[in-house]
């Protein structure tokens, strides 16, 4: 079984290959597509194939599924583009006769009333209707998502936002990449749609504390309105568009569209997911030593 991993330049990509590693995949069965090649350079290090793979380009999307049978699709890191490249790469892998592709969606993305979700959904139709004998993992949000605002309130005490009393049901991006290593190396995974998230849901509140604990000073959550939050964002110097994404997804939030917390996740990983006061303060220490 030859593994392409899409997108492995970014986080999770190089996170999941570090999970098929750990299962004892071997280096040589694996290959890593990125768009900008020198991102996934120390992968080739440790004897991965890697190949130029963008997905509004379909010849390097053809390219790189050469001699592959299973393929990870991780979803488009640019909202509003994401589906067109979406397409390119399930109908590369319908022409390929590839065995199994597994795709990274969004937390209930067919039902929810959520900004970021109908590109999610669009997908899976596609996918669906594609033939390609799929499994789609519904990932809830990242811990990892957190990194700014706790660092931010490391210089002013606050995590201010607009979502009420809503709550996430995040995992870290470790726990994501480990279900997604596993339902790509087993068996009877194929048809199957996964809703994946942390074991418990916290409120913004609770988010502080957590954040507190990783920054080392007292943290507060602030709530505001939206067009409060909107002000602030339009102050720090974001774009009309960019502001109203932002808040609009605050508002999904608000209306707790990310609040359930399922145990697929640490079912499919066998373990407790991480917990969101060790998930931001891994994500926060990990940020001082890159800055």
């Amino acid at each position: 079984m030859t593994i392409l991993v899409t997108a492995a330049g970014g986080q999770l990509g190089h996170l999941v290959i570090d999970a098929l590693l750990d299962r004892g995949v071997a280096p040589g069965d694996i290959v890593a597509g990125a768009r900008t090649i020198s991102k996934v350079a120390d992968l080739e290090d440790r004897g991965i194939r890697t190949v130029a793979l963008d997905y509004s380009v379909p010849e390097t999307v053809a390219a790189a599924l050469d001699g592959v049978d299973t393929v990870l699709l991780i979803s488009g890191s640019e909202p509003g583009t994401r589906y067109d490249g979406h397409k390119n790469v399930i109908d590369a892998a319908a022409a390929a006769g590839i065995a199994k592709l597994v795709y990274t969606s969004l937390a209930h993305a067919d039902t929810i009333d959520f900004v970021l979700a109908p590109e999610h959904k669009a997908t899976e139709e596609y996918l669906a209707a594609s033939g390609v004998p799929a499994v789609v993992l519904r990932n809830n949000w990242y811990i990892e998502n957190y990194t700014p605002d706790a660092l931010r309130a490391a210089e002013t005490g606050v995590i201010a936002a607009s979502v009420g009393d809503g709550r996430v049901a995040a995992a870290s991006r470790a726990d994501y990449a480990d279900a997604a290593a596993v339902v790509l190396v087993e068996d009877g995974h194929v048809g199957r749609t996964y809703e994946l998230s942390g074991d418990t849901a916290v409120s913004y509140a609770e988010l502080a504390a957590a954040a507190a604990e990783a920054v080392g000073r007292d943290v507060s959550y602030v709530p505001v309105t939206r067009e409060q939050f909107e002000a602030a964002l339009t102050e720090a110097g974001l774009d009309a568009g960019t502001v109203g994404f932002v808040a609009a997804m605050e508002d999904g939030i608000a209306r707790g569209v990310l609040a359930d917390a399922d145990p697929t996740l640490a079912r499919l990983i066998r373990r407790p997911t991480t917990s969101v006061a060790d998930g931001l303060r891994a994500a926060v220490a990990a940020a001082r030593v890159d800055a």
